[in-house]
C-alpha cells in the first residue's frame, strides 16, 4: 500500500511564504495525476494546483502568480508565495497509484493578517 506524508505547515503571517512536501512511500515516479488539495474551515476540500499525466502544471486561480507546483524523484512540493488569509486550511496531497486515489493525512497552513 502506497501512502503519502505531507510536512511543511504552520502559522505564518500575510505577504510570507512557505514550502510544502509531500512524501511517497514508494517512488514518486510511480504516483500519477499528483494533486494538493486544501480544505479551508467550515468549506469543502479544493484544488490547489497539480501535475497531470504529461507532466502539465495546473492551479486553482485563487493562486496562479503565487504557488507554484513542481516534483522531483522523491517528492512533489508546493512552494506558497504571498500568502493571504485565506490560504489558511489543511493542505493535502493526493495522487493515483494505478487505479487507487490515495490521500495523505494533511499538514496545517494558518496565515494571520
Amino acid at each position: 500500500q502506497v501512502q503519502l506524508v505531507e510536512s511543511g505547515g504552520g502559522l505564518v503571517q500575510a505577504g510570507g511564504s512557505l514550502r510544502l512536501s509531500c512524501a511517497a512511500s514508494r517512488n514518486i515516479n510511480s504516483i500519477s495525476d499528483i494533486a494538493w488539495y486544501r480544505q479551508p474551515p467550515g468549506k469543502q476540500r479544493e484544488l490547489v494546483a497539480g501535475i497531470g499525466v504529461r507532466n502539465n502544471k495546473h492551479y486553482a486561480d485563487a493562486v496562479k502568480g503565487r504557488f507554484t507546483v513542481s516534483r522531483d524523484n522523491t517528492k512533489l512540493y508546493l512552494q506558497m508565495n504571498n500568502l493571504e488569509p485565506d490560504d489558511t486550511g489543511a493542505y493535502y496531497c493526493r495522487g493515483k497509484y494505478g487505479t487507487v486515489t490515495i490521500w495523505g493525512q494533511g499538514t496545517q497552513v494558518t496565515v494571520t493578517s
